[in-house]
């Protein structure tokens, strides 16, 4: 005697496949995340440009940093340049000859 299967049914077919379609769906949820998520392949591209503008950035504070590194050697108490005390004397007392020109620099 041959066992005969029973001829499938759509609801039986469904039951075969649920756990198959619920992988496939969870493995494209977390694909599609991967791809477009905010931490995705598409926002590598913005990271790069972020990191570009913050090199940038420091570049110009390493420049600012040098300059007023510069202007605190000319004021050290050893050995202080008389143009740069001149300057902020001038500048903080508000005080300038009556022939002097005054071009604000800030």
């Amino acid at each position: 005697m041959v066992k005969r299967r029973k001829p499938s049914t759509f609801r039986a077919v469904l039951k075969r496949a649920a756990w198959p379609a619920a992988a496939v769906m969870v493995m494209a949820f977390f694909g599609g995340y991967a791809v477009l998520g905010s931490n995705g392949i598409f926002a590598f591209g913005e990271y790069k440009r972020q990191v570009a503008k913050r090199e940038r950035y420091y570049v110009a504070l390493d420049h600012r940093r040098e300059v007023l590194r510069n202007r605190v050697a000319l004021l050290d108490p050893r050995h202080a340049n008389p143009d740069m005390v001149d300057e902020l004397v001038r500048r903080e007392l508000n005080v300038a000859h009556p022939d002097e020109v005054i071009v604000p620099l800030n």
